[in-house]
C-alpha cells in the first residue's frame, strides 16, 4: 500500500516536532544507567580507536578537501564529478579501496554513522565535532545526488574499468560515469536507503543547525515517497553496473521498512507509524534473517522500532521487542548456530566480514540500551539474557578486532602495535601527491599494488576485512576480501567505540 502525503498536514507536523520537548526530539538523549558499575580497567585505549575510526573517513573523502583536513597524503579529487550529466556531484566518500562513488554503501555509512551520534554522540565529548562532520561529508553529497524530484543519481564511475587500473584517485583518469535511478527505472532499495540516511542525520543536526536539519528532513520525505511509489531494485535496471559490486541481494522491502522506521523517529508524524503498522509484515518485519549490513536492514529496522515500544511506550509497536530479540537471540554464542571463529570471532561470510562484526557489536550495545530503560530482558526461546551480557558480547568482539585474537593482530590501520601493513586501497599503497608529484599511469600503478613493501601512506582508522574462519590472515594486498577497508565497516562501530570509551573511563 503506498503511502500517501497530505504535504500542508506534513509540514505542520514537522514543525510542531522541532518545537517538541527536548524528551522527544534530543538526538543526544542521556543514558540514565552510564555512570553506574564502570569497570576500572581495560586492556584497550578505546577512546584512541574511536578517534582513529573517525579520522578514516578523511582518507576516504572525494572533492575539494577543506583546510581542515588531518589525512594530509590525500588531496583534491573527482572535481568534475557530475559533469557527465550536467549535474554536480563532486564530494562524498569512495566506499572502499577504489575510486568509485557507490551511492547504496554511501547512504547506508551515512545513516550508521549518524545512528551512532544519535545514540552515544553525548558521550564522545572532543570527537563528536569529528564525527559530524564526517557525517555532513555524506549527506552534503546525498542532497547533491537527489536534487532533482524522482531522480537519485546512484553512482560516479564505471566500476569495471575503475577496477582495471590501480591509480590514486587524485589521477584517475577513467571515465567517471554518472548513473541514476528514476521513476522508468526505480531503484526503492537505494532510495530508501538514501531517504533513511537523511533522516537519520536530521537528528544529528536538530539543534546545532536547526535549519540544515529541517533541509534534510524535507527532502528525505520526497525520497521516500520517490522509493515507495515506484518500487523495484535498482539492481535490475543498473545491473551491468552495480553488480557485482553492490548488487541488493536482499531485495528493497527491507529499505521501505528502515526508511519509514527512520522518518517516523525524524518527524514523529503519525503516517509514518500508519505506515509501518499496515506494511511492516509485508515488508519483512518478521522475516527471520541474522545479517545486518549494508544490504539487508530488517534487523537494525527491528531494533529501532523496539524502542519506539520499550523506551517511547507506542504500544502498537510491541511486536518489534520480539523481533529484536529473535534477531539478538541469533547470535549469542551458546543460544544460536551462530558461527565462531576458534578465537571467537562473529563469521557471516569470507568476503568483508569484518563490517557484520561492527554492525552486529553496535546493534547489541543499542539494543541493551534500550533494555536497560524499559528494565527488561532478551527471551531466548524461555532464556532470557541481560543487557550486561549483551554488551559483553559486543565488547568481546570490538577486543578481538582491536588484536585480543591468536594473531595479536589489530585489525584497524594505526591501532596497537601490530596491524595490516598491505591493506587493498589504492591512495594508501601508492606514493603520495607530496612524495611523488609526476602521475601515476593507470597500468604502472600495479607495480605497486603487486609489491610486498609495506604501504607509503598509513591509512589510519581503516579497519578491513578481517581473518577467515580460521582466525587466518595473509595480510596480503591482492587479496581484497580480508584486505579492503570500507567506509560501512567503520561507521558502526563509532558508537560502539564511543560506549566503551565511557564505559571505561576514557572519555
Amino acid at each position: 500500500m503506498a503511502l500517501v502525503f497530505l504535504r500542508s498536514f506534513t509540514l505542520l507536523l514537522l514543525l510542531s516536532c522541532f518545537s517538541a520537548s527536548l524528551f522527544l526530539c534530543n538526538a543526544y538523549y542521556p543514558l540514565r544507567h552510564r555512570h553506574q558499575h564502570r569497570p576500572r580497567f581495560a586492556s584497550h585505549n578505546y577512546r584512541d580507536a574511536l578517534t582513529k575510526s573517525i579520522l578514516f573517513f578523511e582518507g576516504q573523502r572525494s572533492g575539494r578537501l577543506p583546510r581542515s583536513q588531518r589525512v594530509t597524503w590525500r588531496r583534491d579529487s573527482g572535481l568534475s564529478d557530475g559533469s557527465a550529466a550536467n549535474v554536480d556531484l563532486v564530494g562524498g566518500y569512495y566506499d572502499a579501496g577504489d575510486n568509485v562513488k557507490f551511492g547504496f554503501p554511501m547512504a547506508f555509512t551515512t545513516t550508521m554513522l549518524s545512528w551512532s551520534v544519535i545514540e552515544f554522540g553525548g558521550l564522545m565529548k572532543g570527537e563528536l565535532g569529528n564525527a559530524k562532520e564526517a557525517i555532513r561529508w555524506a549527506s552534503d553529497y546525498l542532497l547533491k545526488a537527489t536534487a532533482r524530484p524522482d531522480t537519485i543519481y546512484v553512482q560516479v564511475g564505471d566500476a569495471n574499468k575503475d577496477h582495471k587500473c590501480w591509480e590514486r584517485p587524485e589521477d584517475m583518469d577513467t571515465p567517471r560515469s554518472v548513473y541514476k535511478i528514476d521513476r522508468s527505472n526505480p531503484g526503492s532499495d537505494v532510495a530508501g536507503e538514501t531517504a533513511a540516511a537523511l533522516a537519520a542525520a536530521s537528528l544529528v543536526f536538530r539543534w546545532s543547525d536547526p535549519a540544515y536539519s529541517r533541509f534534510l528532513v524535507r527532502r528525505a520525505i520526497r525520497v521516500f515517497e520517490f522509493a515507495d511509489k515506484y518500487r523495484g531494485s535498482y539492481s535490475n535496471g543498473l545491473k551491468d553496473v552495480v553488480c557485482p559490486f553492490y548488487c541488493s541481494f536482499s531485495g528493497y522491502q527491507d529499505e521501505l521498512l528502515w526508511a519509514a522506521a527512520w522518518l517516523h523517529k525524524a518527524t514523529k508524524n503519525l503516517a509514518f507509524l500508519n505506515y509501518i503498522q499496515v506494511n511492516g509484515q509485508t515488508l519483512g518485519a518478521a522475516e527471520y534473517d541474522n545479517t545486518f549490513g549494508w544490504d539487508n536492514k530488517h534487523a537494525g529496522a527491528r531494533i529501532l522500532l523496539s524502542k519506539a515500544f520499550l523506551v517511547q511506550n507506542v504500544q502498537t509497536l510491541h511486536d518489534y521487542k520480539g523481533h529484536a530479540d529473535n534477531f539478538i537471540c541469533s547470535v549469542i554464542p551458546g543460544a544460536s548456530s551462530a558461527q565462531y571463529t576458534p578465537g571467537g570471532l562473529l563469521f557471516k561470510m569470507s568476503d568483508d566480514n569484518m563490517q557484520y562484526v561492527t554492525s552486529t557489536a553496535f546493534l547489541l550495545v543499542t539494543y541493551a540500551k534500550y533494555l536497560t530503560r524499559a528494565n527488561v530482558f532478551v527471551n531466548c526461546g524461555g532464556t532470557t539474557f541481560t543487557p550486561s551480557r549483551l554488551r559483553n558480547i559486543a565488547k568481546k568482539q570490538v577486543d578481538y578486532l582491536l588484536g585480543d585474537n591468536p594473531l595479536r593482530m589489530s585489525y584497524m590501520v594505526g591501532y596497537g602495535p601490530r596491524y595490516p601493513q598491505r591493506i587493498h586501497h589504492r591512495g594508501s599503497s601508492l606514493p603520495s601527491v607530496a612524495s611523488h608529484p609526476a602521475k601515476i599511469q593507470c597500468s604502472s600503478g600495479f607495480d605497486f599494488m603487486n609489491s610486498e613493501s609495506p604501504n607509503p601512506n598509513i591509512h589510519v582508522g581503516a579497519i578491513v576485512g578481517g581473518p577467515d574462519q580460521h582466525d587466518r590472515f595473509p595480510d596480503q594486498r591482492s587479496d581484497y576480501e580480508q584486505s579492503e577497508p570500507s567506509t560501512y565497516m567503520n561507521a558502526p562501530l563509532v558508537g560502539t567505540l564511543a560506549y566503551l570509551a565511557h564505559s571505561f573511563g576514557q572519555l
